[in-house]
């Protein structure tokens, strides 16, 4: 492996988790996590060599993260419908209070539209305004508008 190959290793190996994140927030269906994955690793390898180090590694994953996610997230709306091959597995349990308010908010967030849905998962990962502004491309006065406005809709939000 040549030096950039290892610095791009490295980097990948410190941020995967974060990378996952993303992904599994657009789905939670463990197959197409992974093809999420493999392509913000793409687009990650692309645009490393232009990757300067001006911003933070982690605001520039999550960026490239939720980008991919997106665009791919609007690419599927073009395509013809396709039936996911899933095996019925419930990762949160509707057996205990905490499980039943996690899926509740997940299935909440999923009828927000694609940019804020980004902005609450950032918010949930305890970013800091600042740092969200710097990933979605907004000023931090907007981000803590548009938070405010995507919590108001999320508690207006019913279950059905």
């Amino acid at each position: 492996m040549n030096e950039i190959e290892l610095e791009f290793t490295k980097l990948v190996r410190e941020y995967r988790k974060t990378i996952y994140t993303v992904c599994y927030f657009f789905s939670d269906n463990p197959t197409y996590v992974d093809d999420l994955f493999q392509e913000v690793l793409v687009n990650l390898w692309k645009g490393f060599p232009k990757f300067r180090g001006d911003s933070n590694p982690k605001t520039w994953i999550w960026r490239v993260s939720l980008n991919t996610c997106c665009n791919v997230e609007r690419g599927k709306k073009r395509n013809v419908p396709t039936v996911p091959l899933m095996i019925d597995k419930d990762v949160m349990s509707d057996s205990d209070e905490g499980g039943r308010q996690i899926k509740m908010l997940y299935e909440r967030i999923n009828r927000l539209e694609l940019f804020d849905r980004a902005i609450i998962l950032l918010w949930l990962e305890s970013m800091r305004y600042d740092e969200i502004a710097a990933i979605v491309g907004l000023s931090t006065s907007a981000v803590t508008s548009r938070l405010f406005r995507i919590k108001e809709q999320l508690k207006s939000m019913s279950n059905n």
